[in-house]
């Protein structure tokens, strides 16, 4: 059933900014009267799921969902329906449109994308408001889960001030700010400490796998207690561990560290059960253990009860949420294009995090949530819009490429050229997909 719903989202999204997209394509071509021969959501690779022709266009469904497109009479695409092209230019085809209209009909798509992209976000905001953890009621700082992370020099209890020069208002946001970022200030003992970041920062991340680089710091609170604890009996759920001997235990990060120095020992431990602290007698076994789950996160009231943070949350009427839509939007759309740029640099590692169809697949949770669909859709759909944007020949920013030169020089690619460009780019947009994808199987391997 998990799966039936991960894949229901995941295909109803990818639905979703396909037909959008090629909608973008569509309606400028139309308006231009530019002939549209097919209309379809998926490839139809030798056949189709579903089509049917209403007026001069066949709409269908083909079986092989990586993607979607329209096929605009005149115009060297995917389809390199080159026997069209040697026919002479019709006024209905694109190649006799002037310029500036096959220019239009070219950026529809993308256009659609991120203004679907701007309406989610405007419309997120207005249904559900913000919630959030405010950075600065984050009491105790932060737990530091990744390695990377503490061999920059970041320790448990810090707290993040700033990442890359800009203050860090929403605890929330820090991760997706902090993973294109080259230095973080952090507060330590009331001093402002700068930490620099490596430059392969996300690709040593990669290689850890954790879910949080770091967490809300919190205390050692019994989640459960194995059936073969020394202290099975001693022991229950929801019991604060607060001291070992002499020892005082703030925080569940500092448990490990104290235990280690009472193996296969008894010690005394006070804990608080039911708001009452009590004195126990504790078995720590060799591999410094007590036989306990204890929780790394609290439930957001949970926390709020014990003071650790507090969770903001913000409403907004229609006018409000349209500035604060936009500025998401626009927060989006910077944080993936410096994503991209370190892609492009070797030195970060970053490639290796590219994934395919199975990245995106993961994405989606395996409970229906209306609000996290919406945000992932939002975000794929910026994310496909840049991607489009590329200058590469087979996508829409190589076509808008030759148009600008066209446009400047005064001066119309030939056909011949066109399709060998044509040619190229595909070759390079399946070996990116096959990257892609690769990676997404090697990933699934490794992590076995």
């Amino acid at each position: 059933m998990d799966i039936l719903i991960k894949l229901s989202q995941f295909l109803l999204s990818l639905s979703l900014l396909i037909v959008l997209h090629e909608l973008g394509h569509f309606i400028p071509a139309k308006l231009f009267k530019t002939r549209v021969e097919k209309f379809y959501l998926f490839f139809d690779v030798k056949f189709s799921l579903f089509k049917k022709k209403i007026g001069d266009t066949v709409y269908g469904i083909g079986w092989l969902p990586l993607g979607g497109y329209v096929k605009i009479a005149g115009m060297i695409d995917e389809s390199m329906d080159t026997e069209q092209m040697k026919q002479e230019p019709q006024p209905w085809e694109f190649r006799s449109k002037p310029a500036w209209q096959r220019l239009i009909i070219m950026l529809g798509g993308v256009t659609v994308n991120f203004i679907l992209a701007f309406v989610i976000y405007i419309g997120m905001a207005f249904y559900y408001g913000d919630s959030y953890i405010a950075n600065d009621s984050l009491t105790s700082g932060v737990w530091v889960q990744s390695q990377v992370l503490k061999d920059a020099g970041m320790q448990n209890g810090d707290k993040i001030v700033s990442i890359d020069g800009e203050p860090l208002n929403r605890l929330n946001e820090a991760f997706s700010k902090m993973i294109t970022a080259k230095k973080v200030e952090v507060l330590r003992n009331n001093e402002t400490i700068t930490l620099d970041l490596p430059v392969n920062f996300v690709d040593q991340l990669l290689k850890e796998k954790n879910k949080s680089p770091f967490i809300p710091r919190v205390p050692a609170i019994v989640t459960a207690v194995s059936d073969d604890s020394p202290n099975k009996e001693v022991l229950k759920t929801k019991d604060f561990i607060t001291g070992i001997n002499d020892q005082k235990v703030e925080f569940v990060d500092q448990l490990p560290g104290v235990l280690e120095n009472y193996k296969g020992q008894k010690v005394m431990a006070t804990i608080v059960r039911d708001n009452q602290p009590q004195t126990v007698q504790l078995t720590v076994t060799d591999s410094a253990s007590v036989g306990i789950a204890y929780a790394p996160v609290l439930k957001n009231e949970d926390a709020e009860k014990l003071g650790i943070y507090k969770i903001s949350h913000q409403k907004y009427g229609f006018m409000e949420s349209i500035p604060v839509g936009i500025q998401k939007g626009k927060d989006q759309l910077g944080g993936y294009w410096k994503q991209l740029k370190m892609i492009a640099n070797p030195e970060t590692g970053a490639y290796k995090g590219v994934g395919g169809f199975k990245a995106i697949y993961d994405i989606f949770p395996q409970t229906w949530s209306w609000e996290v669909f919406w945000s992932i859709t939002a975000l794929l759909s910026i994310m496909l819009g840049v991607m489009n944007l590329l200058p590469i020949p087979a996508l829409d920013g190589g076509h808008v490429m030759f148009l600008l030169y066209e446009m400047i020089s005064g001066k119309k690619p030939s056909d011949k050229f066109m399709e060998y460009a044509q040619t190229i780019g595909f070759v390079l947009l399946i070996a990116l997909l096959l990257f892609a994808n690769g990676n997404d199987i090697l990933k699934a391997i490794t992590s076995r």
